[in-house]
């Protein structure tokens, strides 16, 4: 069996049935137990699974694209409209990964823009879009999500700069905190942040609390929120007391 296909296998384990022990993994799938612990250790690395002792855990919410896009398409494609309202032509614009993203890129079609992004699914929305000028970042390839990562993103952005950046998130903490539920991830993210001049956060009502174990910035590292979450959260406060403009759907 080939190891990509063991690792979404494992994967796929982990995500319907839970944390599972090596020797069970090890069972399901007919490979030794020294095979399974290298398949943890690389899932590990790649942000999509995290050891314990005997076994691994699936935490939080990374799952495939394909799950994610099908979930509340419609609070999603309110805010994409929403987010589209503040380009203008002419201008720049980075978008993140994730499925808020995608659904914004399908509202960008027919326009005078340059879009740059590590998100295949917006490559894909976008490659045969003549108006549009395209940038696609390099790096290394997270197939379950589709995306690309690492100091080949990360240098690609520090040589370019927007006049936007869309951002997503796994959930948004109280105080306003921006999160991400793969460590892999957030690099790339803060350096999408430092490369552009405005920062927008696309955030449905779900992402409050939402999931997410590490961090891509404060409050104050915003410049705008688009979501249909109520205002009456801690959070929408926290925004406003850092003079974020909380645009609400």
């Amino acid at each position: 069996m080939l190891a990509e296909r063991r690792h979404q296998m494992i994967l796929r384990a982990l995500r319907s049935g839970g944390p599972a022990a090596v020797a069970d993994l090890s069972a399901q799938l007919n490979v030794s137990a020294a095979t399974i612990r290298r398949d943890l250790l690389k899932l590990e690395e790649e942000g999509l699974l995290t050891r314990v002792h005997g076994g691994a855990v699936v935490e939080g919410g990374d799952q495939p694209f394909a799950e994610v896009a099908e979930v509340r398409v419609a609070d999603k494609d309110a805010i994409a409209v929403r987010a589209a309202e503040l380009v203008e032509d002419g201008q720049t614009l980075l978008l993140d990964i994730g499925t808020t993203a995608h659904r914004l890129a399908r509202q960008l079609h027919g326009r005078r823009l340059t879009v740059i992004t590590s998100n295949l699914v917006v490559y894909e929305e976008l490659a045969d879009d003549t108006a549009i000028e395209l940038v696609l970042l390099g790096g290394v390839l997270r197939r379950e999500y589709r995306s690309l990562v690492g100091f080949l993103t990360e240098d690609n952005l520090r040589q370019l700069h927007a006049d936007w950046l869309f951002l997503g998130t796994s959930g948004v903490r109280p105080g306003g905190q921006v999160m991400d539920t793969t460590v892999v991830e957030v690099p790339v993210k803060r350096a999408m942040i430092a490369a552009c001049d405005r920062v927008v956060l696309l955030a449905d009502a779900a992402k409050f609390p939402g999931t997410g174990v590490a961090k891509v910035c404060d409050p104050g590292d915003l410049d705008v929120v688009v979501t249909n979450a109520p205002s009456t959260l801690p959070a929408c406060a926290a925004f406003e007391e850092a003079g974020v403009e909380v645009v609400r759907i």
